[in-house]
């Protein structure tokens, strides 16, 4: 998925989930059942960035492995730039674990979900222009 069509996942993404509280709070139901479908929006957001940080995840384990496969026919400063970028995915990617973590638990907020997505997005792009070099 190109990085064009994953801000525009995002981007319809949150209008979507907008436009949905939007309806709901402007729909005649009993504050009970607006609540109970504001939680269930709100579930199913977070399923989806769940299971698009799990893609992530297993695309920058894939990325890394291919860069290591590189980094063994390259030397000197192509070298030493590759390693780098390499271990900052591998940064990366711990904080996309960490972040899944806290999905679990309950305790990951939307500022963190958007900013480990953008940030994994960015290190796989980074990674894969550095090795086509």
């Amino acid at each position: 998925m190109g990085k064009t069509a994953k801000k525009f996942a995002i981007g319809a993404l949150v209008a979507g989930a907008a436009g949905y509280v939007a309806g709901i709070l402007t729909a005649p139901k009993s504050g009970k059942e607006t609540r109970k479908d504001i939680k269930d929006a709100t579930a199913k957001t977070v399923t989806e960035a769940e299971k698009q940080l799990k893609k992530l995840h297993t695309e920058l384990n894939s990325a890394i492995s291919k860069a290591k496969e590189e980094a063994t026919t390259v030397k000197g400063k192509a070298r030493e730039d590759l390693d780098a970028a390499v271990s900052k995915t591998y940064a990366v990617k711990e904080k996309v674990r960490e972040v899944l973590s806290a999905v679990h638990e309950g305790k990951a907020d939307d500022k963190e979900l958007k900013k480990a997505i953008d940030d994994a997005t960015k290190s796989i792009d980074h990674l894969k222009k550095y090795m086509t070099k």
